[in-house]
């Protein structure tokens, strides 16, 4: 299938690794132009590099912090003033700390606040005006499956995500008229560096080890394993193209079944 991304504008935050760099990566395959940031310059500019030799599609990387507003409107004017617009946004960041409720402090709360909630809303405030000036707009936010399914020593994450992807919902239908999209996709269990270190600190909790951890986690899928990067990049890249120009207000599982609700 052509998903009619060659030279679409895409950017996608937090991608120097894990799902966001996978995404950022499948794009590019696809012929899209893709700008990456992360806070590590040398991880993102390396990560660009990545991307452009395997794909021999122009990617930039961008260091950037989402969590901080000036920050985020400067990326934004790095996009256009690189390639003239933007077409698709992928808002993605790291996970915030796993912890019990009772560990949690009001800074932690804010804190994952400003990552996961006030990222998403700067972003896509700062990208409005340059989406609407594109042929084919498309917003993605990168959730989890814990807003349909709360994982345990999460909460901040089952939490704080919740609202995002009430944001996004709202949107698609405040935006849906002038043509803009909005969705969110809800990564299960994928083989990323943040599930290893989740799961290297539930072996130590449980006094197991690694290994066993991933096994028990695999058992939850009804595939009976963890997804890899690109299955889950695949489906992003899908739902931001023009081919899914139907879709929106969609909060898609991607996660081999471990879902076991019904909607």
């Amino acid at each position: 299938m052509d998903l009619q991304l060659k030279n679409r504008v895409a950017l996608v935050t937090a991608a120097s690794q894990g799902l966001g760099y996978a995404t950022a990566l499948e794009l590019s395959r696809e012929g899209a132009l893709v700008v990456i940031c992360s806070r590590d310059e040398a991880h993102i500019t390396a990560a660009a590099d990545a991307i452009r030799a395997e794909t021999g599609h122009s990617a930039l990387g961008v260091a950037a912090d989402v969590r901080r507003a000036a920050d985020i409107d400067v990326l934004i004017e790095r996009v256009v003033d690189e390639y003239g617009g933007l077409d698709i946004l992928v808002t993605n960041s790291g996970g915030p700390a796993a912890a019990q409720f009772e560990d949690l402090t009001d800074e932690m709360w804010l804190e994952a606040i400003d990552l996961l909630i006030m990222s998403s809303v700067r972003l896509i405030r700062s990208a409005l005006p340059h989406l609407r000036e594109s042929t084919a707009p498309s917003v993605l936010s990168i959730t989890s499956v814990s807003t349909k399914q709360p994982i345990p020593n999460l909460v901040l994450s089952n939490s704080l995500r919740m609202t995002v992807i009430g944001m996004i919902k709202t949107l698609a239908g405040e935006l849906g008229p002038e043509g803009i999209r909005f969705n969110s996709i809800l990564p299960g269990w994928t083989e990323t560096e943040r599930v290893h270190d989740l799961l290297e600190s539930r072996a130590r909790r449980n006094n197991t080890t690694i290994e066993v951890e991933y096994a028990v986690q695999a058992e939850q899928a009804a595939l009976r394993r963890l997804a890899t990067p690109r299955e889950f990049a695949t489906v992003a890249a899908f739902l931001c193209s023009p081919a899914a120009s139907y879709l929106t207000g969609l909060m898609l599982s991607v996660d081999g079944g471990s879902y076991k609700g019904t909607f």
